[in-house]
């Protein structure tokens, strides 16, 4: 070992503790992102692959499933989206409106609506707005300041309440507990 391993060593080590184990550190990584199961769903608008520009506020007296994904054409965004196009149809009969968000511009989000036909609405969140809004943020650790997409899944009630959260979604398969939990919000029919 050279002479200088160990003491760069013990600087390294000492700038761990002080960014990922001091109290602040700590205060950060418990406050929540993002609403709360319970709380008021943040509003929004963005435009959309299908009806112009959209808001939340559109959907009122409807559950939505706002669901939020890295980057269209990715793998685990296709099997996503699949699902999600797969499960539409009862979800459109539950009433139940689907919504993608991502940071893809448009013209990305209908060539990859139209490559694996999706019907429900895209949105292109390009200034990560509704990202913020909803804490569907990852990373910034160990002294990082790049943030990646948190896969995340809200379910939003018609008067606008924020009923179920999953974050760090696993895609596959995950439309099927979306659409388990929904039946649950909605009365028989």
């Amino acid at each position: 070992m050279g002479r200088f391993t160990f003491p760069l060593v013990a600087v390294a080590a000492a700038l761990v503790a002080a960014t990922c184990c001091s109290k602040d550190s700590d205060a950060k990584a418990d406050k929540p992102r993002g609403p709360a199961v319970g709380e008021p769903a943040p509003a929004f608008s963005a435009p959309a692959t299908v009806g112009g520009t959209l808001s939340l506020a559109d959907f009122a007296g409807r559950i939505v499933v706002l669901y939020f994904y890295p980057k269209d054409d990715t793998p685990g965004c296709i099997a996503e989206a699949k699902g999600f196009r797969d499960a539409d149809a009862e979800m459109a009969a539950l009433g139940v409106q689907v919504l993608g968000v991502s940071r893809d511009g448009l013209d990305s989000h209908r060539k990859f609506a139209d490559r694996y036909d999706l019907k429900f609405p895209l949105l292109a969140d390009t200034d990560g707005k509704i990202h913020d809004a909803y804490g569907a943020w990852k990373g910034g650790a160990w002294g990082r300041t790049a943030l990646g997409v948190d896969r995340s899944t809200f379910v939003i009630d018609g008067a606008g309440v924020v009923r179920q959260v999953w974050r760090g979604v696993d895609p596959s398969g995950h439309s099927d507990e979306v659409l388990a939990f929904v039946r649950t919000l909605v009365p028989s029919r």
